[in-house]
């Protein structure tokens, strides 16, 4: 077993996010390698999430977002377990990818068991939200529920997308 550093640490703490014990029992479970411990946080992360899906959220924020010089407004609520997290910067920022994300991508609906229109089914998933390829990540493979449950692992807290509405002039 290689010996664990606190540079190897500091090194996978700021490229993951995750507190420093975390960092350590993943460094340790692969032997020292960066990027497989990262790999590894991520698993952890989304299995953490996975526990986490039935617990309350009853705080969180409404986000606002306006985009094309004002022709296209969009408020989303975030919701998580408690105050303190809302108010960290890292679920305002995703609170404002997400409006950001809707403004951009016009979905529908936040998951496919919303009721939609028919013809909306025709479009598959890029009417549902939490489907959708996120539009900051240029390779298409992080989806917006990926986000999500990035942030539920992040921030130890259960992470919801509760409700939104976009408006864009001139459409009904």
């Amino acid at each position: 077993m290689a010996e664990i550093t606190l540079d190897q640490i500091k090194e996978l703490r700021e490229a993951s996010g995750a507190g420093v014990m975390d960092c350590k029992r993943a460094l340790e479970a692969t032997d020292g390698n960066v990027d497989k411990a990262i790999r590894y946080l991520a698993e952890q992360g989304l299995a953490n999430a996975e526990k986490k899906a039935h617990r309350e959220t009853a705080q969180g924020v409404v986000q606002s977002y306006i985009h094309g010089g004002g022709r296209i407004g969009v408020i989303v609520e975030v919701n998580c377990e408690t105050d303190f997290v809302a108010r960290t910067p890292d679920f305002q920022n995703l609170a404002r990818d997400i409006a950001m994300q809707i403004a951009a991508m016009n979905p529908l609906a936040i998951n496919e068991d919303e009721e939609m229109p028919p013809e909306a089914k025709l479009r598959g998933d890029e009417v549902v939200l939490l489907k959708q390829p996120f539009i900051k990540d240029s390779s298409g493979k992080t989806k917006m529920k990926d986000l999500v449950d990035q942030a539920t692992a992040k921030l130890g807290e259960r992470v919801l997308v509760k409700r939104f509405a976009r408006f864009q002039v001139g459409e009904a």
